[in-house]
């Protein structure tokens, strides 16, 4: 499987990229720091030096040639503005799914958050409100496109080592943390599962293994039947 993921250089995806190019897929990131590009090698993948804000679709397509799937994996990052947290965590992410339709790349994973159901509580800080904002706009949009989406709404990212057990659910679960480790596990586990299609996931640290949670949250699975 060939995999580009935008955002190659952020923490899940350095993570998600050894996992692919150690099980023998083809990992692809896409950087737009060319000095970042040894960092994404050193994890088995290649590299491509690409900036989606100031790209069209037609040339982010150029990168996706011969892909399976794409994940989105960017984000604006700490410290930016609310501004960009639009242009990122939305913009960029309805980009890549214009690529990845004119490059005809069907499988799209897009890293969103827990959260973006409910608006904003009052005396939210405004930049944080933006992003939870921009990652909604995204799911929204993205959907919207002639891709066959899944979404990933990890809770509060941590750098703890990953334990492999997790919970994963339909939308619902309470606060809670995961680690950036485990949620790299768990995206991988779900582009090996073409039935994780159409599924909107919330993930949290948990006591159930992660081949166990996908297969309990697939079509079919004990407890999703009609």
């Amino acid at each position: 499987m060939r995999v580009v993921i935008a955002g190659g250089h952020g923490k899940i995806a350095l993570r998600l990229e050894r996992v692919l190019s150690e099980r023998g897929d083809q990992a692809v990131g896409l950087v737009r720091n060319a000095d970042h590009v040894p960092d994404v090698q050193r994890t088995g993948a290649d590299a491509e030096v690409i900036d989606l804000e100031f790209s069209t679709a037609d040339q982010v397509a150029e990168r996706l040639a011969g892909a399976d799937a794409v994940v989105f994996a960017a984000g604006a990052g700490p410290g930016s503005s609310a501004e960009r947290k639009d242009t990122v965590d939305r913009g960029a992410a309805v980009l890549l799914a214009d690529a990845a339709v004119a490059a005809g790349v069907r499988r799209y994973v897009l890293i969103s958050s827990t959260g973006v159901d409910r608006p904003p509580a009052p005396g939210t800080d405004e930049v944080w409100a933006a992003y939870l904002r921009a990652k909604k706009a995204a799911e929204v949009e993205v959907a919207q496109r002639a891709v066959a989406l899944t979404v990933l709404r990890p809770g509060r990212l941590t750098d703890d080592p990953g334990t492999g057990l997790v919970q994963l659910a339909p939308p619902g679960l309470p606060r809670g943390d995961v680690t950036r480790d485990d949620v790299a596990e768990v995206v991988a586990g779900l582009l090996a599962e073409p039935a994780s299609d159409g599924l909107v996931l919330d993930l949290l640290g948990g006591d159930t293994a992660v081949t166990e949670a996908i297969a309990s949250v697939l079509p079919g699975a004990a407890g999703n039947r009609a």
